[in-house]
Order: C-alpha cells, then sequence, then structure tokens
C-alpha cells in the first residue's frame, strides 16, 4: 500500500536581495516518522524550517517551489489560515529557549497562550491542561512549577517547557530545531527520548535539525544531509553510516565522536573538514568543490543533479558515482 506522505517539500527556494540560502530543497515527512535534517551552520537547515510556517525575514521570500501539508500547498494559504495552522498542526522547538521565552510571563502563561488561542477552554481548564502538559514532559511539581518565570529553571527544564508550549495542542508535525544545543549529554539523551516517546504516544511526525550526525543515529526513520542550501544526500540511517556515499557526509562523520561501533570512521583522531562553507551568492558548480578531497575539473563547473539510487537513497556526486570513489574519499590526508 502507498502511503502519502504528510508533508511534502519540492524544489523549495528562498532567496534573500544578494544570496540563495536554500535552492530547490525537496523532501517527504511521513505520519509517526522523524526525518532529520544535518548539516553546519550556514547550511539552510533553520531558514527551510521557518519556510514550512511562514516565518522567514523580512528580506526573504520564497522564489519557487510548493510545501503541501495534508493536501494543502502552504504557500497558497492565506496569512490568517497560517495563523490557525501554526502551533495547532504545525509546532515548532526553536533553537534557544531562553530567547524564545518570554522573561516577563511565567511558564505557565505562555503554555495557556496557545490553547486558549487554538481550542475552546475556560482559563480554569487550560490551566489544568498546561498542568497537565508539564507533568507530560517531566517537570518535577508542575503545579508550582506553572507560575514560574523562565530565569528560574534550568536549560533542561526550559527545553522541556518549549516542547510543552509545542506539543500542547498536539500537533500533527513538530519541527525541532536544535533541541540539544548547549545541553549536556545527559540531557541531550533525555530530551531526544522524550520527543521520540511523545512521537509514539501522539503518532506525530518530528523534523529534527542537527548539525551533529551522532545524535540523529537512533532516532531519525531517515535523514537529508544539506550543505549551502543543497541536498547532498539522503538515506536511511542505517545505509549512511555504514557506508556515506557524498565526501560531505563522510565528512561529517569523520569529524563527529561516535562512543560505539567498529567502522573505520570511529578510529583515530577526529578529522575537521578542511575550509569554511560556501557562501549562498551562487557560485558555479558544486558548492563542496573547494574542500572536498576528490574534487575534479568538471566538480566546478555544473551544479550536480540529485540521482536515484536503490534503497531510496539519493546523492549529488557525480564523481562517486562514476568512479566509485567514496570508499577511498578521505580528508586529512
Amino acid at each position: 500500500m502507498i502511503v502519502s506522505p504528510l508533508l511534502s517539500v519540492r524544489d523549495l527556494t528562498i532567496k534573500f536581495p544578494k544570496a540563495k540560502p536554500v535552492r530547490d530543497l525537496g523532501f517527504d515527512v511521513f505520519e509517526g516518522k522523524t526525518l532529520a535534517i544535518v548539516g553546519e551552520s550556514g547550511s539552510g537547515k533553520s531558514l527551510s524550517a521557518l519556510a514550512l510556517l511562514r516565518l522567514l525575514p523580512r528580506a526573504a521570500r520564497i522564489t519557487s517551489g510548493q510545501i503541501n501539508f495534508s493536501g494543502r500547498d502552504l504557500l497558497k494559504l492565506s496569512e490568517r489560515s497560517m495563523r490557525d495552522l501554526r502551533g495547532k498542526d504545525i509546532a515548532m522547538i526553536f533553537q534557544e529557549p531562553m530567547t524564545s521565552l518570554n522573561p516577563v510571563l511565567t511558564i505557565g502563561a505562555q503554555i495557556i497562550e496557545s490553547l486558549r488561542r487554538h481550542e475552546s477552554l475556560s482559563a480554569a481548564a487550560a490551566r489544568a491542561r498546561a498542568i497537565d502538559l508539564l507533568d507530560l514532559v517531566r517537570i518535577p511539581d508542575p503545579h508550582l512549577r506553572l507560575d514560574d518565570y523562565p530565569h528560574r529553571l534550568s536549560g533542561g527544564m526550559r527545553q522541556r517547557v518549549m516542547i510543552a508550549i509545542a506539543i500542547a495542542c498536539r500537533p500533527r508535525l513538530l519541527i525541532a530545531d536544535e533541541p540539544t544545543t548547549a545541553l549536556d549529554v545527559t540531557i541531550q539523551a533525555q530530551v531526544l527520548e522524550l520527543l521520540d516517546r511523545l512521537r509514539r504516544e501522539f503518532s506525530m511526525a518530528i523534523i529534527l535539525i542537527t548539525h551533529d550526525l551522532g545524535v540523529v543515529t537512533q532516532w531519525a526513520d531517515d535523514i537529508v544531509v544539506m550543505y549551502a542550501g543543497r541536498k547532498v544526500e539522503q538515506a536511511r540511517p542505517g545505509a549512511l553510516f555504514a557506508d556515506p556515499f557524498h565526501p560531505y557526509t563522510r565528512g561529517l562523520l569523520m569529524a563527529a565522536p561516535r562512543l560505539r561501533g567498529e567502522d573505520h570512521y570511529t578510529k583515530g583522531p577526529l578529522i575537521e573538514i578542511p575550509g569554511s562553507i560556501a557562501s549562498a551568492l551562487g557560485e558555479k558548480g558544486c558548492a563542496f568543490a573547494p574542500r572536498c578531497p576528490i574534487a575534479q575539473n568538471r566538480c566546478r563547473g555544473i551544479v550536480p543533479d540529485l540521482l536515484s539510487l536503490a534503497g531510496d537513497r539519493l546523492v549529488a556526486c557525480p564523481v562517486i558515482l562514476t568512479e566509485g570513489e567514496h570508499s577511498v574519499a578521505s580528508f586529512g590526508h
């Protein structure tokens, strides 16, 4: 049986006056599944997430593409319809809780605001639901914490409050933008476990945005790797970690510490990807070519197409596909 995606993004291009930080991006998200979008800072991950909710900065605009959610093209909806959809059907956990939470409002007021906006609840019923939500995200003494201000909570607890606000109306799609940034490893694991439990309980779809491939190893059903605004590889986690095709994906793996596994990516010192991420000014050719250990002259002349391989795998690297060099691509040697 063919299952239709809950969210389908096709050929999404975002433009600023002098740059295109996202170009020709496409992916599908299915109900009850987690899609991870991975890449360095500046690769266009967060901007793409904001585009899904039409919350782009004033200077940015979507010049082409489609964003279909449950059969509706979000780019054609009125702003009023989008306000009704945000927080109810699609919700987002932003990167930094301390800058996302209002410091002069209690956390209870901020949860209740979303409930009163989207559901017909009395003030008392909304307060009771807010207490239940804090309990659901495992904040101790939720009836007391409800009247606390954000600065009185730890980083991990503030992140849980952000999750409580996001899931208040049981959205069908939850976008988690770097939900574990600045948290220690133990709290990171707790937050990811919480998101996965909520996904199962509510049958939510999740888009998990991160710069760390190690974070998504056990949580994602599918992984999209972005570089300089484009998708360069997509695969199931097992296939991606066992045999990354694109040189950039391999570089991310070699630069990330992993605590388990016997493959050759875990041995020896961590190796950084040389140089810095390409600009979004629209240079010709493969944007990764200046940093790539197997780049050839042809890589600097054309933008590689995404080609489909067996196992629902996509990769945009003609050198690897034509010469099979993914087994020898190496950084720092």
